[in-house]
């Protein structure tokens, strides 16, 4: 029997791909800063009180040093100006020029602005007098909190955490930010107010990426976004529900899901014959599977994991993936929107790859539609669409709006005989492999944050005011490491999850933050939970996964849009 401690590197894997085949259309985690500066110190800008003051009342020399401070910020700049080093690797005079032109504009910019940078603004219909800000560290002139996140911005918010508690506020550039940390904090703001914490803010880069007519992206909360998610809800089980067409599943889901999973450890296999000692990398096979599964539920069909068009496509969300973790500044200083910015241009022009392969196919689904015979979910939501309109009714998506539905879809996403596969009926057989499961999600935390909310109106919560269109990062990675929840946080003990009988503890699986809350909770949760028990179960089935020899596996992660385990090879050999 292998140790399933074993193969948490290579779960770690794969529910990293299960959860984010497409994570720049459903994703999580959306809108955080990942700038990696090198050794970036300002100089703490105080007047003779101790009191910060405002760039434009800076002296010469201060201004000079907030500068030259500024032409280390790397990352910061080559996402926004095509910049170029010296043959020195160090950052040309006409760079700090730029640099200092740009800091200048953005003084004057400041000065002549009716609201501060440093200041919680406010156009409020409640008595806000009776209740204070949310806490938080004083900001630096111009960037605000933007250095004191750090590269690691969910350790450095959960120790922000320790000191302002479960809510405290952050600026951003120009830009304010409320963050929720705690079980209870989170459940209440989500659930209990969740019309008040269920929009989405207006970020630059959301307008440019699905401009305004994704389900997970649009910032307004509101009918169409509500029949939008009721379109998704309703598509996604009518079909995924529906009778397999061969035997020995319970519905199509699963059969899709099995067949998928049988046909992945069949390639590893061959791969691992080829590979012998030195071990292999299964990332590229996992991905194959995993965005086969959501292809086959959307367009009815999977690809060969040679197929060149869905290699491409595989390529290109990697690619955006690796982009969006640099963030983008026009975000936090709104003047950068109107300056160059080759990062967002790729990310444009990658998007629009990815819509092309979808509207291509959502396209042949229209043309071959036939209402009695539904073949996977793009048909299931033409037919509610189409039902609607027959019902004349006037709420409707537009085919903007149906193409970036699929598309949010596309994203969500020894108990057995060795003749026997694993199906979902052995799931209630199996409650140690679901305590790993949990346990991989609580510990890794692929998800440290939910894409950002933003408030729709203006609320008084726990005792802070928090306006309305306040930006809101809520902190699953510090719920799934709180020490007063789990008592040994970083400790991998799956059985915590159990209860004295043996059986899954499901009150406490509920805390493992990883699909969000309330309104806006990831809609393909239950798909994916069973996608991970029958993919980790097949392939432990199936195959013996050990280390390279003489190797010790890496757990720890690239911190990024998504905690992403880092390249490994593993040693394959066949069970039975």
């Amino acid at each position: 029997m292998v140790s399933l401690s074993y193969c948490m590197p290579f779960l770690s894997f794969l529910c990293f791909l299960i959860f984010f085949p497409c994570l720049i259309f459903t994703g999580h985690s959306m809108r955080h800063i990942f700038f990696y500066f090198n050794g970036i110190c300002f100089p703490p800008f105080k007047d003779k009180n101790g009191f910060f003051c405002f760039v434009s009342s800076l002296s010469p020399f201060s201004l000079l040093s907030l500068s030259i401070s500024t032409c280390n910020m790397r990352p910061l700049l080559f996402g926004i100006l095509p910049i170029k080093e010296n043959s020195c690797g160090s950052l040309s005079s006409v760079t700090v020029a730029l640099c200092l032109l740009t800091l200048l504009l953005m003084v004057i910019w400041g000065r002549k602005s009716k609201r501060s940078f440093f200041h919680f603004h406010h156009d409020s219909q409640l008595d806000h007098t009776k209740y204070p800000p949310p806490p938080g560290p004083k900001p630096w002139p111009l960037v605000g909190n933007l250095l004191q996140v750090g590269e690691q911005i969910h350790l450095s918010l959960t120790g922000l955490r320790l000191q302002y508690g479960d809510i405290f506020k952050l600026r951003l550039g120009s830009l304010t930010v409320v963050v929720l940390s705690g079980y209870n904090t989170i459940r209440q703001a989500l659930v209990r107010h969740g019309e008040a914490f269920a929009g989405r803010p207006n970020l630059f880069i959301f307008s440019a990426i699905a401009n305004g007519t994704s389900m997970t992206f649009n910032e307004n909360y509101g009918p169409v976004w509500l029949l939008h998610k009721k379109l998704c809800k309703n598509a996604l089980r009518s079909f995924s529900q529906a009778e397999p067409r061969g035997f020995g599943a319970t519905c199509l889901l699963e059969e899709h899901i099995c067949a998928e999973a049988a046909g992945m450890v069949q390639v590893i296999r061959e791969k691992a014959a080829k590979e012998d000692m030195e071990g292999i990398d299964p990332a590229t096979t996992l991905v194959t599977s995993v965005a086969n599964v959501v292809c086959a539920l959307c367009f009815g069909k999977r690809y060969d994991y040679s197929d060149k068009e869905f290699l491409t496509i595989v390529d290109v969300n990697n690619e955006v993936l690796k982009l969006f973790a640099a963030g983008n500044l026009a975000d936090f200083f709104p003047v950068f929107r109107y300056f160059p910015s080759p990062s967002l241009r790729k990310i444009v022009q990658y998007v629009r790859r990815m819509n092309r392969f979808m509207e291509r196919n959502i396209e042949e689904h229209i043309d071959t539609f036939d209402k009695n015979r539904i073949r996977d979910i793009t048909d299931a939501l033409i037919a509610l669409c189409e039902e609607r309109e027959e019902s004349k009714d006037t709420s409707m998506l537009s085919n903007d709006q149906i193409i970036h539905t699929v598309i949010d879809i596309f994203g969500a996403d020894e108990h057995i005989g060795k003749p026997q596969l694993p199906r979902f009926s052995n799931k209630a057989k199996m409650p140690f492999t679901e305590a790993f499961i949990y346990e991989v999600f609580r510990h890794a935390s692929y998800v440290p944050f939910t894409i950002p909310h933003c408030t729709t109106r203006d609320i008084t919560f726990n005792g802070y005011f928090i306006p309305k269109d306040t930006c809101v990062f809520i902190n699953q990675y510090q719920v799934n490491h709180d020490i007063d929840l789990w008592g040994d946080p970083e400790k991998f003990r799956p059985q915590r999850f159990l209860n004295p009988c043996g059986l899954l503890n499901k009150e406490l699986t509920e805390k493992v933050q990883i699909f969000g809350m309330g309104k806006r909770r990831c809609l393909g949760d239950e798909f994916a939970r069973l996608e991970m028990f029958v993919f980790l179960t097949t392939l432990l089935h199936g195959l013996r996964i050990e280390n390279v020899p003489g190797q010790e596996l890496d757990l720890s992660t690239d911190f990024g849009l998504t905690m992403k385990p880092r390249p490994y090879r593993i040693t394959i050999s066949q069970r039975f």
